[in-house]
């Protein structure tokens, strides 16, 4: 597999501070990566982070990956995407924005979640496109209206491009349906072929050629001891398992039993019986620990599975963390 399709994320190091993100998109663009990508909870700000990285490796396209979409007009989501673009036509800009959860929209921000999910993010996707279109927008929807808006920016050819986050069928078929690219998260390499399946059926329901819409996908990995990590596995996986979109995937890529035990000792106030019911393969098939040679495979592994970019989410667990993070950058991009 070519290094050139192979990108890298910041999401799962925010905690190390956005002065690391420059330095990890410099190291990135070195080695040979072809994006740069972060998320955005309570830490790092996305689209500031992405431009000082953009600064300091020029070469990268840059992705948000992903934002809830609940926090931020579609106007401002194509404003903040068009300033990254304006700031280097020649780099793609991926705006990558999904539904997020309950958690971050809600308790985190004050904002609502909203009871119609897809719904909203067919509307989002829409007025997005016509915000970037530079056109004057108006628009009437069950869940945003606009009048009168104009773009303010000047755009070259390469328009940013909207990436949609999706798990469930439903949500990846819309992906297929109306978005430039889908971004798979938190599955195993076993499962992307279903996922990819739903994507394509999206495309031809909406009469799409096939590919139309780019299937991306964090890859979660580390090199480092797996022993040691398995704990740091299963609390990140824990914390996915108790919310009901992802539990519902884990269940449809295998892991049915271990999520319903999950589940039930959490919901009985036995939190460490709950971390111990992630079992061992979930952890082993979703967060892969091991050595440069696993790493390297599991990158070929999505990507064989119908991955047209793998992006990598670098697992910082050991005792020297960046040390981590450059072993595991060295070993994906080799992939």
């Amino acid at each position: 597999m070519a290094a050139s399709t192979v990108g890298f994320t910041y999401a799962s190091l925010m905690g190390l501070g956005p002065q690391y993100a420059v330095e990890t998109a410099r190291r990135a663009a070195e080695v040979g990566f072809r994006s740069f990508w972060t998320a955005e909870t309570t830490g790092p700000e996305a689209f500031s982070l992405l431009a000082a990285a953009g600064v300091a490796a020029p070469g990268l396209d840059l992705g948000t990956g992903v934002l809830a979409l609940q926090l931020r007009t579609p106007p401002l989501a194509a404003m903040s995407a068009a300033t990254l673009a304006a700031l280097d036509p020649d780099r793609d800009v991926l705006l990558g924005v999904g539904i997020s959860s309950p958690v971050v929209t809600s308790r985190w921000h004050g904002a609502p979640y909203g009871s119609q999910p897809l719904g909203q993010v067919r509307e989002y996707v829409a007025l997005v496109r016509e915000c970037l279109s530079g056109e004057k927008v108006t628009f009437a929807g069950d869940h945003y209206a606009v009048k009168g808006f104009r773009l303010g920016l000047r755009q070259g050819e390469r328009r940013p491009r909207i990436v949609l986050g999706a798990l469930g069928p439903k949500m990846l078929r819309l992906a297929g349906e109306v978005a430039d690219g889908v971004l798979l998260n938190y599955l195993p390499a076993t499962h992307v072929a279903w996922s990819v399946e739903q994507v394509r059926a999206g495309e031809a329901a909406a009469g799409r050629d096939p590919g139309s819409c780019t299937v991306y996908a964090y890859v979660h990995a580390g090199v480092a001891d797996r022993d040691g990590a398995l704990a740091n596995g299963r609390k990140d996986l824990f914390s996915y398992a108790v919310v009901d979109s992802y539990a519902e995937s884990f269940t449809r890529a295998g892991f049915g039993d271990a999520v319903t035990e999950v589940r039930e000792r959490h919901a009985a106030g036995d939190r460490e019986g709950a971390l111990a019911a992630v079992s061992e393969e979930m952890v082993d098939a979703i967060d892969v620990v091991g050595d440069a040679d696993l790493v390297r495979d599991t990158v070929r592994a999505y990507a064989a599975a119908g991955v047209d970019h793998p992006v990598l989410m670098p697992l910082p667990w050991g005792a020297d963390r960046k040390q981590v993070v450059a072993d595991t950058m060295r070993a994906a991009i080799d992939a």
